[in-house]
């Protein structure tokens, strides 16, 4: 369905296209000059960039996800697995996720289960358990409450998933990551993650595919619901921008939410992402062209990232950082 149907936003963006860089005419570099290589996890990637979780679990995740990680093995970038809440009912398909690490030997792998689950869990067994079978660098908790609410299956019970999140943080021998699924993140939220220990947050604000979009057009059971849900969620920028205020220094964010080139990952790390994250255009990608369609996406956002480098004078993701970037619809309405 993320695929085949239209479950975009349909009233609201990412908010990134307000954004612009200031154009330095003078930049005093060569492109060769340019490396925007950064750390995640350990890993040396060759661009800031995860591919978030997606899929795993049933029949074709298997071929799918092992496309995807020999992509990002080719590029050197990070892969999330998708939910992983099926590997711990039984191992029908646990290749599916294994071999995110077969074929990805050196690159970030992120392990996944939902808040929900985190709530119920008892002792840290179950999530020790996903981190082994990925050989996982962390592990990604996401968080959903708006899908879960309209799922026709859907398990709205969050209650506890502070609690949980601490216990994970505390006993986990790799990070915990907090993720939204494309509605936000906001300001409030992250500061009690933080409070618990979380120190890294996927931000997956509004604006890629509305969750809510997808999950209205599952339902069946003849109960209406409000079309105001499906763009309901944070902007990804108007998150960004909540979180440079009095930011915890050891807090640190990836960006994800309606990501589909390389100048919205500069833009993201200008606003203070350390990584950005994208799903379903690379997925698109794959479907509509095979693996080689799938790489020639991700070496053009790469290209872009490094024009965006190029034309505000900065040679490495640290000077990137600090570039001057102005919102633009707030300048022409001052």
């Amino acid at each position: 369905m993320c695929v085949n149907e239209q479950v975009s936003f349909r009233q609201k963006t990412n908010g990134l296209e307000e954004w612009e860089f200031v154009h330095n005419a003078l930049p005093e570099l060569n492109t060769e000059d340019i490396d925007p290589a950064t750390d995640f996890l350990g890993h040396r990637m060759s661009f800031p960039l995860i591919v978030t979780g997606m899929t795993g679990g049933y029949d074709q995740a298997e071929r799918i996800n092992g496309a995807l990680a020999e992509a990002c093995q080719d590029l050197r970038i990070g892969i999330g697995a998708g939910s992983m809440r099926q590997a711990l009912e039984n191992d029908t398909y646990h290749e599916s996720y294994r071999i995110l690490r077969r074929n990805g030997p050196d690159i970030p792998i992120l392990a996944n289960i939902g808040a929900v689950e985190v709530a119920a869990m008892r002792d840290t067994r179950p999530a020790q358990y996903l981190v082994d079978l990925l050989e996982a660098d962390a592990l990604v908790v996401h968080t959903n409450p708006l899908q879960e609410f309209l799922q026709p299956e859907g398990e709205p019970r969050f209650r506890g998933v502070l609690d949980g999140l601490e216990m994970l943080v505390r006993e986990l021998d790799v990070p915990v990551i907090l993720k939204e699924v494309g509605a936000g993140i906001s300001r409030e939220a992250a500061m009690r993650a933080h409070e618990v220990g979380v120190r890294w947050i996927d931000v997956a604000g509004a604006g890629g595919t509305s969750w809510a979009g997808v999950e209205i057009l599952r339902r069946r059971d003849g109960c209406e619901v409000s079309p105001q849900f499906w763009d309901w969620g944070i902007p990804t920028a108007r998150v960004l921008e909540e979180l440079r205020i009095n930011r915890p220094p050891d807090l640190q964010l990836i960006a994800s939410g309606g990501i589909t080139d390389g100048v919205m990952i500069a833009k993201c790390l200008a606003l203070g992402a350390e990584i950005a994250g994208a799903a379903r255009p690379l997925l698109t990608a794959y479907y509509d062209g095979g693996i080689a369609a799938l790489r020639n996406r991700l070496c053009g956002w790469k290209r872009d990232l490094i024009g965006v480098m190029f034309l505000t004078g900065a040679s490495t993701i640290a000077q990137l950082k600090r570039k001057p970037i102005m919102n633009a619809k707030e300048e022409r309405t001052a």
